[in-house]
């Protein structure tokens, strides 16, 4: 799959079923406004155009990744818009004359203000995503990097026959500026999140000995987005 200038492989499966979750609000996702000092969390999309923008890229996305129980309400919301009933129809047509092996999906971002980093944290299952506007870049830079961070880490150790035992690896990770996450792996956002991590592991048991969150502190420093 190729948005813009990134190139990702995916798990269809797996995207499908993460499509299928959000739209359907089976999954808390949090954002956090970044192009104002200081960041402010937004727990309602309506709070936010890119956010809203951003519900609308992920209808596109559930054209090419449909669902089978998709919930047929959901996928009619905010279908009054115009544009987003014109880019459907277009992005139909599109994805129809492309190979099941390679997809070019960038035209789901023209028009909006939804950055690539923004949808990243997305489909990478950040449970907080930064959110900012193209024509807000460089403040959404410069806001994050005079900020403390809180950086969360799941940690997973591979299964093996060693004694010693397997290394912790790092699975994913993400940050949420500390002001917004005082109480770290206590945040209730960051607890359920652990609980869908852990379910997720308990499909993959026979390879994955464990799984963990960390969460360490950041100093204000240069953060690139």
């Amino acid at each position: 799959m190729v948005i813009e200038d990134m190139i990702y492989l995916i798990h269809v499966r797996g995207l499908t079923e993460l499509v299928k979750s959000t739209l359907n609000m089976e999954t808390d996702l949090l954002f956090v406004d970044i192009e104002q000092d200081p960041p402010k969390m937004i727990t309602q999309v309506q709070e936010s155009l890119v956010a809203m923008e951003l519900i609308s890229v992920q209808k596109l996305f559930s054209l090419v990744f449909p669902s089978d129980d998709m919930n047929n309400d959901v996928l009619q919301c905010h279908r009054t818009d115009s544009r987003v009933n014109t880019e459907s129809s277009s992005f139909e047509e599109l994805i129809t004359s492309q190979s099941a092996e390679f997809i070019d999906l960038s035209s789901c971002m023209q028009e909006t203000k939804v950055t690539v980093p923004t949808l990243n944290g997305w489909l990478l299952g950040y449970p907080v995503v930064y959110l900012f506007g193209k024509e807000h870049i460089a403040d959404a830079i410069y806001n994050l990097s005079i900020k403390s961070l809180h950086l969360f880490k799941i940690l997973v150790c591979r299964n093996g026959t060693s004694n010693r035992g397997s290394p912790q690896q790092e699975l994913m990770s993400f940050s949420v500026p500390y002001d917004l996450s005082m109480e770290g792996a206590n945040e209730p956002w960051a607890k359920a999140f652990v609980v869908r991590m852990q379910a997720r592991w308990e499909k993959c048991r026979q390879v994955w000995g464990s799984l963990e969150m960390e969460v360490s502190g950041c100093y204000p420093q240069a953060i690139a987005l």
